[in-house]
């Protein structure tokens, strides 16, 4: 089912974004619709490769790469965090859930003690999450709930975890579903931000992440809109980590550029 929000929030930032019609021959596919991107051009930008995390508390193979494509098995539950500490930067990638209502995420600004000793089984302790949930999960809570998700939903929520903090730009809005029935997520208080337009595609197919984190604020992109994010970060400087969280997952095409 599609949706329409009823609130819409356009983007606060000055920077000029561009919008990717095609994607590269090696990752097309014959007959399907081309994938939207939002980018920053300009130099600077490095790949980032399974090379560049460490895994934190998972099996040998919780983590694998194959011609560019970083595969997470998503058990045991936990993280891989990157190696070097990053401030002010802009990440973009691509990622596909592989099950029906699969979970996982990006951490931003993640400090030391999120994965100090971390048990295996256990997620990271805190940061910054940008969820990468698939749509089959919201669909599992209104079919075992009775009702839609009032907390939650599977376009791209950003929201602090642990003992981080964040004051998201949405807090609560109102969907408006394509048989007119209207539901609200979130409250007034809420520390999660929810997206304004509900873009992610299901699982099998590939969605376009493009998150940009500079002086303790976050926005994300989703498949060439912005659509959530957050200010008044803290911590606002620490690691990335890609997060396994019991189901199969797919990350490619990771890019990452420092900003000043």
């Amino acid at each position: 089912m599609h949706f329409a929000p009823r609130v819409v929030l356009r983007s606060r930032s000055g920077f000029l974004f561009a919008i990717a019609s095609a994607i590269g021959a090696a990752v097309a596919v014959q007959g399907a619709p081309a994938l939207r991107k939002a980018f920053v051009t300009g130099e600077g930008w490095r790949v980032l490769s399974l090379g560049d995390f460490v895994d934190v508390n998972g099996e040998p193979d919780t983590w694998t790469e194959h011609d560019g494509v970083i595969r997470c098995t998503g058990k045991p539950l936990g993280g891989a965090r990157s190696r070097e500490r990053y401030t002010n930067f802009e990440l973009v990638f691509e990622w596909s859930h592989h099950e029906f209502g699969g979970n996982s995420g990006l951490f931003v600004w993640c400090p030391d003690s999120a994965f100090t000793d971390l048990p295996r089984g256990q997620l990271p302790r805190s940061g910054i999450e940008v969820q990468v949930l698939d749509l089959g999960y919201e669909e599992q809570w209104r079919r075992d709930k009775g009702k839609r998700s009032d907390w939650f939903t599977s376009h791209g929520d950003v929201f602090p975890v642990g003992t981080s903090t964040m004051t998201p730009f949405t807090p609560q809005i109102t969907y408006t579903a394509t048989d007119g029935e209207a539901f609200t997520v979130g409250t007034p208080r809420s520390q999660r931000c929810f997206p304004t337009r509900r873009l992610v595609k299901p699982a099998g197919e590939w969605n376009h992440y493009y998150v940009r984190a500079v002086n303790g604020e976050v926005r994300l992109w989703v498949n060439g809109e912005e659509v959530s994010g957050g200010t008044a970060c803290t911590p606002a400087s620490g690691f990335l980590a890609l997060e396994a969280e019991g189901a199969m997952v797919e990350f490619r095409n990771l890019r990452l550029r420092r900003l000043p």
